[in-house]
């Protein structure tokens, strides 16, 4: 169930911080530190961008050598990618630092970066926030961490379930940062996912991989892939349950539950897209197929003559079947309908009467919702996205300077 906590709970066994490592200029937070006092099994998604960072290059690794992870070590401002070797030994030397000083083995511990793409690494204040952060672990560290990973966010993303599994309490806690550079190839920001579950490792990687599916992998906010994003599953079985080794009752409670949280942190990351004003649900359904929605669906969130006209809150509703049309998905136009904020536009090519205040209204509002029916089918998705303003060019195009 989701409660609202007085602070961010974490679950039996981790601990963690956030500092000022001096990496930005306005003495805000900028460094965390992820820790399970025990070996956690661990599972994750990495991005698709051939052009890999540095870090997401040593994560890969690790999670296919099967690592049971204790720290992961994340630092803004510099996302250590496009850095050649010199970034690759950076990471292999925060890595042994933060193991040092947490008396744990090297292939245990993880280091993430975020921010500046082709920047050398500035290590003496990387290892400085290190030891910063490693004297700050604590139960009650959680917010400091969630606000320690930000760039270009302007609010935490963080999302907690209370669970009840094999007679055990226990917890899963989600944190998430992400802004820009989102688009669904997995992964699109960083994300780390904290449970005292015990679960075997190909049950947790089959909920993450189910649980991404319908929440990070259903988000674009500008259609850029980043080179650093990884989304990370921590278990470390602390609550003292039995591992869960089939899928039964408790694994349908923990999947549900970790879809939850993974959506919370997934709408927190569009409802933030840099610059957005509005946020916005594309829903496709009567597709001839489950990819068709999917295509058509994501073909609306991306279009940017779409996200503009939702910005200046334009009754260019065309646009949405437009953007449909280029898919690559089966569509009749007359047969498919457009339906924003409940209001019908389009029926089939048959006259509708509707009203451009009455849509300017709709679309003025902060939450759109957009549904097509193809009348084709049976099939149906969802994808979430924002508009597209001048505060994001305003933010991209001065982002280094």
């Amino acid at each position: 169930m989701k409660t609202k906590f007085p602070f961010l709970p974490l679950p039996l066994g981790y601990l963690a911080s956030g500092v000022h490592a001096g990496l930005k200029s306005n003495h805000k937070l900028d460094m965390a530190l992820f820790c399970s006092k025990f070996p956690a099994t661990t599972v994750g998604l990495v991005t698709t961008n051939k052009a890999k960072a540095a870090p997401a290059k040593y994560t890969v690794r690790a999670l296919r050598a099967g690592a049971k992870i204790q720290a992961i070590a994340v630092n803004t401002k510099n996302a250590n990618a496009l850095t050649g070797k010199q970034g690759e030994k950076d990471v292999l030397k925060t890595v042994a630092f933060v193991a040092g000083l947490l008396k744990v083995p090297s292939s245990s511990v993880l280091a993430h970066s975020t921010g500046v793409i082709g920047v050398p690494m500035p290590m003496p204040k990387i290892l400085t926030g290190v030891r910063q952060a490693v004297l700050r672990l604590s139960r009650m560290g959680g917010m400091d961490a969630a606000n320690a990973i930000l760039t270009t966010d302007t609010f935490p993303k963080t999302s907690a379930r209370a669970l009840w599994i094999g007679g055990k309490n226990a917890w899963l806690t989600g944190f998430a940062k992400g802004s820009g550079m989102i688009h669904p190839n997995m992964a699109t920001l960083l994300s780390y996912l904290l449970t005292d579950v015990a679960i075997s490792r190909p049950l947790l990687a089959e909920a993450l991989r189910e649980a991404n599916e319908s929440s990070f992998h259903r988000i674009t906010v500008d259609g850029d892939v980043s080179t650093n994003d990884s989304v990370l599953l921590l278990a470390n079985g602390a609550c003292g349950n039995k591992s869960i080794a089939s899928k039964n009752k408790d694994y349908q409670v923990f999947v549900k539950a970790l879809k939850q949280v993974c959506l919370d942190l997934a709408k927190a990351v569009v409802r933030d897209g840099e610059g957005a004003t509005k946020f916005v649900s594309v829903t496709v359904q009567g597709a001839k197929n489950p990819k068709d929605a999917y295509l058509a669906a994501m073909s609306v969130a991306q279009s940017s003559l779409v996200k503009t006209a939702i910005f200046g809150a334009d009754p260019n509703w065309g646009r949405v079947l437009a953007a449909v049309g280029y898919s690559g998905a089966a569509v009749d136009e007359f047969k498919a309908s457009v339906v924003i904020g409940g209001y019908l536009l389009y029926s089939g090519g048959k006259k509708v009467s509707w009203s451009r205040e009455k849509l300017k209204k709709i679309l003025s509002e902060k939450n759109v919702d957009i549904v097509v029916d193809l009348r084709l089918g049976k099939a149906k998705d969802t994808v979430y996205t924002c508009d597209l303003t001048d505060g994001y060019i305003d933010i991209n195009g001065r982002y280094t300077t």
